[in-house]
């Protein structure tokens, strides 16, 4: 009797998390028309400059108004609004962890930039363009030894941890 309910109760709990995964949508995977039937490309920032770290960081970049204005026109509005709301709170606990466990690394926010310039202790040049990156907003950490990596936020404890001890 008691393996028959750990049974429906597994079974209730698959059909559930599958349920409710088919109907998750984040921005840069839905970057939508309006009437859903083409994928756009997150589309180009209206700035062309560019941000210079030369310091340990972790940088955080999001769309300037009018690039926001252009990805809510072609987004259907559920998606964009859920979106949005997610970004904030991911970048508010990333911001609260980084502050508790990272306090070493510099936090740049960067909003009206297209490129963003690492320099390397050894004087190389890492250069990103955040046109190519389809997430609306995102973070990069940089520790002066390596290539800086995009680190998704809602996994950023391990990812950065891992970054920084290798």
């Amino acid at each position: 009797m008691f393996k028959v309910s750990i049974f429906y109760i597994l079974t209730f709990f698959i059909l559930i998390s599958s349920c409710s995964e088919g109907s998750k949508k984040n921005l840069s995977q839905q970057l939508q028309s309006k009437d859903s039937s083409e994928i756009h490309k997150k589309p180009a920032s209206t700035f062309q400059d560019t941000l210079y770290i030369n310091s340990i960081s972790v940088v955080f970049y999001q769309p300037d108004s009018l690039q926001l204005n252009r990805i809510k026109e072609i987004t259907d509005p559920s998606i964009f609004d859920g979106s949005m709301h997610e970004y904030f709170y991911q970048i508010r606990n990333a911001h609260i962890v980084l502050k508790q466990n990272w306090s070493q690394l510099k936090i740049v926010d960067s909003k009206n930039v297209r490129y963003l310039v690492f320099a390397g202790l050894d004087h190389t040049r890492y250069t990103i363009d955040l046109d190519q990156y389809n997430d609306a907003y995102g973070m990069f950490v940089f520790d002066l030894k390596k290539a800086p990596i995009l680190v998704e936020m809602t996994n950023l404890e391990s990812i950065i941890h891992m970054y920084l001890s290798s």
